[in-house]
């Protein structure tokens, strides 16, 4: 199990779920519960495939609500990876 809280613009938001699959450097999912899915139980897919010398990465988020909330997760999740790689390239 997993919790974490992020701040958004003075705001904490709640997270946690359960890790379902782990393949290590293949894919991780997740469930994931949070205000912005209304406190329904969603999934998430993260996979790992060898890539021009290094790893491209692809997130499935499903089962989040179809509103403005919901469409959130997308720059969430971008934005998480954004930060990732420019973390790993300073490295």
């Amino acid at each position: 199990m997993f919790y974490t809280v992020l701040e958004h613009e003075g705001t904490r938001y709640a997270h946690y779920g359960l890790i379902t699959q782990l393949e290590r450097g293949k894919v991780v999912q997740h469930t994931w519960v949070s205000q912005g899915t209304k406190g329904l139980e969603s999934l998430v897919t993260t996979t790992f495939a060898p890539r021009d010398g290094g790893t491209f990465v692809t997130v499935r988020h499903t089962g989040v609500p179809d509103d403005e909330e919901g469409r959130m997760h997308v720059m969430g999740w971008n934005f998480v990876l954004g930060s990732l790689a420019e973390h790993l390239t300073k490295r």
